[in-house]
């Protein structure tokens, strides 16, 4: 059987359950006494066992057996919870995910694990001996049926319209793979000629195959106890069946628990594969019908999808300008209809694209854990608004650029819990990662409530390395000064560390986002922390922009970035230092000539009348002198090539509708 068909669900999958792992070992350290974080860790990490076994990849089943053998040991009270033992789960996660990353570059997910497995080893005979009492204990209530009010009831009820009641043992092949499936199917074909009214072990502990290899099911059913062995046997895997009808009724007083639960769910794939059982009722049937429906389509699928839509919309750019030139009234309402439908499919596509935040959110409190301990600092995380959607373009980017700013706000903002204690503050620092929407744009913040930013350490090392000058240093206002931080090489830190930092200080971030379309920017109150926000487009591939021009050519500027167009007198113009600036609204605005940035020749210098684009970047407002606006157009946004990187202040271009090709400025490169 060619298994690399599934290779694709099985790396998917692999990856949720390994992040289920990390997230729930994190509340165990919290709470060891929750044993349900224990159940669901084992879970996730047989699960992923009996996938790696069927994948072939058996260093990675081997060692996720060995984590799933410690975890049974403790939820059954064989070991205890101690920070080294979770060091060690957490070492073998490490583990995990390395072979599973080896398998994502085409590898064979081999690894030398040996050093963690003899750590993990040492507990291996709790879990066999738990396992063994499992199965005694199985074994010794095959004739120990007992049931609860609920279920004497519906028994008392099918037996007065007829029906039989067997209550049967299966025991599976000891070497079955994937015993959940088997049961499934087997409580599948039982439910086709009746009603299952009871399992023993119950339906949870079947699902998790956390049973030896045999079970107890009570059937309610017209069909003889000859056609019912047959069905059973018809299936794979199925060892032994015995059929006995059922003994007097016993009566346990307890909850009733709804009947629903009985039949064990499948895997997640498989249940995802499976059709829905016939439901009984129309009623039902509706309620059904309106279930959740999903599917996995690979991202290269979707990004092709985007790539013709792209085109379609600059074919759509094109209809347009011909309708507008032919004023023919037909071909302008169907350039309209499908201008709004093309408009109905651009979000549906987008949405697709759509990645929560989450994603990236959730290897913070693994990468805190260890930080707390390398730096022997107490952490508070807080993550608020981890379902913010984002473009999977912009969620791939941001990672390492969130890494930095949460390692830089743990090494040189979060003081030492010595320290905290002498200020008065909590021994704990608190870390705020937040993510929220706002308009077309996505925020993201991170806050902590340490140190903040020291003011006069900042301006001697800025002066210091010439990054302004003295001048200028009398001029700036706090915020400004903060700002200084994401120079190129600027960093305050007495000690290089490999926590953050590096000698490279912020201006990777502020590049890398600014890359993107999007900017940093920070706050901070000496001695009660800081807050650095990002700000990012919801998407990179379509974007609406205003066209302008520049003697014949045509430029676009993007809309996320544009405050206000005016139309001023030169003579609102006004020297200050070396530059020119305006009065706009009470605020001093800088006035940068967008014909002299890109070297155009000016032929209209002696205008009276000059149009201007109120641009922001962060806190920093700029005014762009241009020679008039076209109007506001959505446009593709196409990457110059490979031989044309690193355009001054051009972060690509786009097709119009006339076929011209205009430039998209980069406004972030033309504010200083």
């Amino acid at each position: 059987m060619d298994m690399n068909q599934y290779l694709d669900v099985f790396i998917d999958e692999s990856k949720e359950h390994l992040q289920t792992c990390n997230e729930k070992l994190l509340l165990l350290e919290k709470d060891p006494s929750d044993l349900q974080i224990v159940h669901d860790i084992f879970r996730a990490a047989h699960t992923l066992k009996g996938m790696s076994a069927t994948m072939g990849y058996t260093d990675l089943a081997h060692l996720t057996h060995q984590l799933e053998n410690v975890l049974d040991a403790i939820r059954n009270g064989d070991i205890a919870i101690t920070s080294s033992r979770l060091d060690v789960m957490f070492e073998a996660l490490d583990h995990l995910e390395a072979m599973v990353q080896s398998i994502i570059d085409g590898g064979d997910g081999k690894r030398d694990i040996t050093e963690v497995s003899a750590k993990l080893d040492v507990n291996g005979a709790h879990a066999e001996t738990a396992a063994a009492a499992e199965i005694a204990e199985t074994e010794s209530s095959k004739e120990d049926w007992e049931y609860d009010e609920f279920e004497r009831t519906v028994i008392e009820e099918a037996e007065e319209q007829g029906f039989e009641r067997y209550e049967i043992t299966v025991s599976l092949n000891e070497n079955c793979m994937l015993k959940a499936v088997r049961v499934y199917m087997i409580f599948e074909k039982l439910n086709e000629i009746g009603e299952v009214a009871k399992t023993m072990p119950s339906a949870e502990v079947l699902e998790t195959e956390d049973f030896g290899s045999s079970f107890q099911v009570c059937l309610l059913t017209k069909q003889t106890a000859e056609d019912v062995e047959q069905i059973i046997n018809g299936i794979s895997e199925v060892e032994n069946v015995e059929i006995k009808h059922g003994a007097p009724l016993k009566t346990v007083e307890k909850q009733p628990e709804p009947k629903a639960d009985i039949q064990p769910a499948l895997p997640e794939k498989k249940q995802q594969e499976k059709q829905k059982q016939p439901v009984k009722n129309e009623e039902q049937a509706k309620h059904h019908s309106g279930g959740s429906k999903t599917i996995r389509v690979n991202i290269d699928r979707l990004d092709s999808l985007m790539n013709l839509f792209e085109e379609l919309v600059i074919d759509r750019g094109r209809l347009e300008q011909i309708a507008k030139e032919l004023e023919h009234n037909e071909l302008t309402e169907t350039v309209e209809r499908m201008t709004r439908i093309s408009g109905d499919l651009q979000s549906i596509i987008l949405n697709m694209r759509m990645v929560p935040v989450e994603t990236v959110f959730n290897r913070f409190p693994r990468m805190i854990r260890q930080l707390q301990k390398e730096l022997n600092k107490k952490i508070e995380l807080s993550i608020i608004g981890a379902e913010t959607e984002l473009d999977r373009t912009v969620i791939d980017e941001i990672g390492d650029p969130l890494v930095h700013l949460i390692r830089n706000s743990i090494d040189h903002g979060v003081e030492s819990p010595e320290v905290r204690l002498k200020k008065g503050k909590p021994e704990s620092g608190k870390v705020v990662l937040k993510a929220y929407h706002s308009g077309n744009h996505v925020f993201i913040e991170v806050e902590d409530d340490g140190a903040g930013l020291n003011r006069k350490k900042i301006l001697e090392k800025a002066l210091e390395r010439n990054v302004i000058t003295d001048r200028e240093a009398e001029s700036l206002e706090d915020n400004e000064i903060y700002e200084l931080i994401f120079a190129p090489g600027f960093s305050t830190a007495d000690q290089i560390s490999d926590i953050s930092g590096r000698g490279v200080g912020l201006d990777v971030v502020k590049n890398k986002l600014e890359s993107l379309g999007g900017s940093v920017s920070v706050r901070s109150v000496e001695g009660e922390g800081s807050l650095f926000s990002i700000q990012l487009p919801l998407t990179l591939s379509i974007i609406s922009v205003l066209l302008i021009k520049l003697e014949e050519e045509t430029f676009a500027i993007p809309i996320s970035s544009i405050i206000e167009t005016a139309v001023i007198d030169k003579n609102d113009i006004l020297q200050t230092h070396d530059r020119e600036v305006i009065d706009f609204r009470g605020h001093i605005v800088p006035v940068v000539y967008l014909k002299e940035e890109f070297k155009i020749n000016d032929t209209k210098q002696d205008a009276q009348q000059l149009h201007i684009i109120i641009v922001k970047k962060g806190d920093k407002p700029t005014a762009f002198v241009v020679d008039s606006f076209i109007g506001q157009q959505e446009v593709v946004l196409k990457s110059l090539g490979d031989y044309l990187t690193n355009v001054f202040a051009i972060s690509g271009a786009t097709i119009l509708g006339d076929g011209q090709v205009a430039l998209i400025i980069d406004c972030n490169a033309l504010i200083i």
